[in-house]
């Protein structure tokens, strides 16, 4: 039987490495006004599509992958999100983003602990994250037509709600299901990974609401 405070010591610490990577690469690179412009002029549309392949692949084939190749991915997976997240450092104050990246971690703390803590059953919602989450998606796209500010306030709001139970619900999930994955590295590279995207979805949202732009 893993330990669980072990497990979930290793998989903040991942989580901590991916941010770290990410942040850093979107930093470097907002710094360079010609990869930048590469990025998003000529690049942008397949580093998406390898994004998506790239945590498709890691989500589903983890269980059977060795635990180099899973950090690997993982680390990948993080390069490649900090390409695009280099114009959020374009377009915000950096002290701005610093502060919604606080905001952000003792939002992850706090409904982390309820997950980890609770005696409540919180599989039980999972179907109703999963249709919220749809539903936004659906909103957004509709969204694009439209181009209501009011709409895409609306839009945000939902979606941080939706992914700050995410969390609770992701960490409770991990705890009840360790023995679905054997190997402790892993077990904490698919804990990293759902908590990561909990903490980029969260820290986007409460930067529209909350960023500064830059002057």
């Amino acid at each position: 039987m893993l330990e669980s405070n072990k497990i979930f010591s290793k998989i903040f610490l991942w989580m901590f490495i991916g941010l770290a990577i990410t942040f850093g690469v979107g930093y470097y690179i907002s710094l360079n006004t010609n990869m930048l412009y590469n990025i998003f002029s000529k690049y942008y549309i397949f580093l998406v599509i390898a994004e998506l392949i790239v945590v498709i692949v890691l989500s589903a084939r983890i269980r059977k992958m060795q635990p180099m190749t899973s950090k690997i991915f993982f680390c990948l997976y993080s390069f490649l999100t900090g390409l695009t997240f280099s114009s959020i450092f374009v377009v915000y104050d950096l002290m701005s983003i610093m502060y919604v990246f606080g905001i952000t971690a003792i939002v992850m703390l706090v409904f982390g602990l309820i997950g980890y803590y609770t005696k409540l059953d919180l599989t039980k919602i999972w179907v109703y994250l999963f249709m919220g989450l749809l539903a936004v998606i659906i909103c957004e796209i509709i969204n694009i037509f439209v181009g209501s500010e009011v709409f895409d306030m609306g839009i945000t709001i939902v979606c941080l709600i939706i992914f700050i139970a995410y969390i609770a619900f992701d960490i409770q999930s991990i705890k009840k299901n360790m023995y679905m994955i054997e190997n402790e590295d892993n077990l904490a590279i698919y804990g990293a990974l759902q908590l990561y995207l909990d903490f980029i979805n969260i820290f986007l949202r409460l930067l529209q609401l909350f960023g500064k732009n830059k002057d």
